[in-house]
């Protein structure tokens, strides 16, 4: 299923939690409501981690991780990696990474299985995310976007990505990933898809702002929920959904 919450008034649920199939992490905030929340939803199946990563809460804008491994920026502290690898499960690996482009949320959007990339990361940020996460790498700009990380979202059965992306890049993206790939927005029309929403194969966490029919295009897409299929994206779903950009 798909929750709607939000981070302490912010919509932008992304920008402070990282979620994968093997664990969840949660940058330290003021509040615990929204801790408690995606704790009572998923601690029954994966750890629920309360961490600061590089000394900030922005911890899904700044890690990029799968059931494999957690890469995190070189400016986190020792401490910081220590509390990871003592929550988090032991065959996750968590390595630091010396990149330019340090926000690795905004540049890097992955999967169990495949990982796309900023066309400009390092050749050895490229490695590690290959190495680490045991993934195949893509070079990809979402048309005009080339932010990847902030504007989709994947999960092992689907891609959601901003409703702006052209659709030739929608279908070399479905080829190059294997999985299904939608057009949407989250948030009452915002594109940036990585910042209000976070996915893993079996729950997504929107923002509040999150309409209906967005919440409908994000259920279906990653098969959570009784929609289960895609296909169940209706015509008449998509429509309504542009209208609403409009």
């Amino acid at each position: 299923m798909a929750l709607r919450v939000d981070y302490e008034g912010s919509h932008d649920v992304g920008v402070f939690t990282t979620l994968t199939n093997s664990y969840c992490i949660v940058g330290i905030g003021n509040t615990q409501n929204y801790f408690s929340i995606v704790e009572a939803e998923l601690s029954d199946v994966i750890p629920v981690v309360h961490s600061s990563i590089a000394s900030t809460r922005i911890v899904g804008r700044v890690t990029v991780g799968n059931r494999h491994g957690l890469l995190v920026p070189n400016a986190s502290t020792d401490q910081e990696l220590q509390h990871l690898r003592n929550c988090l499960p032991d065959d996750v690996r968590v390595r630091r990474v010396d990149e330019r482009l340090s926000a690795l949320g905004n540049v890097v959007a992955c999967n169990d299985h495949v990982a796309i990339v900023h066309a400009e990361i390092s050749q050895e940020t490229e490695e590690a995310i290959a190495d680490t996460l045991k993934v195949e790498v893509f070079r990809i700009a979402l048309g005009q976007n080339s932010l990847v990380g902030s504007y989709c979202s994947l999960s092992s059965n689907g891609c959601l990505v901003a409703a702006s992306t052209p659709p030739e890049t929608q279908r070399e993206l479905a080829a190059l990933l294997q999985i299904p790939v939608v057009a949407g927005t989250v948030n009452r029309g915002s594109e940036l898809i990585g910042a209000g929403l976070c996915v893993n194969d079996w729950t997504a966490l929107c923002g509040l702002g999150t309409t209906s029919t967005e919440l409908s295009v994000v259920e279906s897409i990653f098969k959570l929920g009784e929609q289960g299929q895609p296909s169940t994206i209706s015509n008449q779903l998509r429509d309504t959904l542009i209208e609403s950009m409009l």
